[in-house]
């Protein structure tokens, strides 16, 4: 499916049906409840590690994938976290009119800023967005603040975000085609965001060993939250995003949405 989002660019995205259940299948989802999974960073909706979390949230409920801009075959340019809440926000819109009236929005690293951005954005009572709005929110490896350096990987990928050359190889190499502009203005960042979601449910997941983001920014983020919604969960042994995601970390998440739905 071709979406258009608020802005004029057309993203892609896929639906997937629940599988059919069978015997030692996980419980099903509440009627009406669809997950919508945002990839981090260089994704896609046709990447390995997103079909297989999409698979596995797909035993649960049904599940809406899709390519952020300058991702794919969506059209653009990478914002790199900024208007891709309006992607998102398509993608929530699509899922409603298939007719699901309970959505989760489950974001990986940049994705994981997004469906944080997008749910204090989008909340119900905004006048014209409804449709658009998130019934419950999974922040996967997300950062805490904007323009971190702090690691290696975070080193590399400012590279390859901000200088001509690391474009070139964003495009040539990983798939991803930047925009040359930075960010003006610079959006609300995800920890000032996150105060903004309650009473909408909250899970932030991190790894402890997420070679882009420490443990302070998940515990950042957790702090600035709504206590009473808001849930952290610190994984041992876990890297970063939907690329080292094992399946029963998505199998967890997925009862979450369930025991929240």
């Amino acid at each position: 499916m071709s979406l258009l989002t608020d802005d004029g660019v057309c993203i892609e995205a896929e639906y997937t049906p629940r599988r059919p259940a069978r015997a030692g299948a996980p419980a099903a989802a509440p009627d009406g409840l669809v997950v919508v999974l945002a990839h981090g960073f260089t994704g896609s909706l046709d990447r390995p590690a997103l079909r297989r979390a999409a698979a596995v949230f797909a035993q649960h409920s049904p599940v809406v994938t899709f390519s952020f801009r300058g991702h794919g075959r969506s059209g653009g340019r990478s914002t790199v976290g900024d208007r891709e809440v309006l992607d998102l926000a398509a993608a929530v819109r699509w899922a409603r009119i298939l007719g699901h009236t309970r959505v989760a929005t489950v974001g990986f690293s940049m994705g994981g800023s997004v469906v944080i951005r997008h749910a204090a954005e989008y909340r119900q009572a905004h006048e014209g967005r409804t449709g658009a709005h998130t019934d419950m929110v999974v922040a996967v490896s997300a950062p805490a603040r904007w323009y971190y350096r702090g690691t290696a990987a975070m080193r590399r990928l400012h590279w390859v975000v901000e200088r001509p050359l690391g474009r070139l190889v964003g495009r040539l190499g990983l798939h991803t085609r930047i925009h040359s502009r930075g960010w003006d203005p610079v959006p609300l960042s995800p920890t000032e965001a996150a105060p903004l979601i309650a009473p909408t449910p909250l899970l932030i997941v991190h790894g402890d060993r997420d070679p882009y983001f420490p443990l302070d920014h998940p515990r950042a983020l957790a702090a600035a939250a709504a206590p009473d919604s808001t849930d952290l969960w610190i994984e041992p042994g876990y890297g970063h995003a939907e690329n080292a995601a094992p399946p029963e970390l998505l199998t967890r998440i997925a009862s979450w949405l369930n025991e929240h739905g």
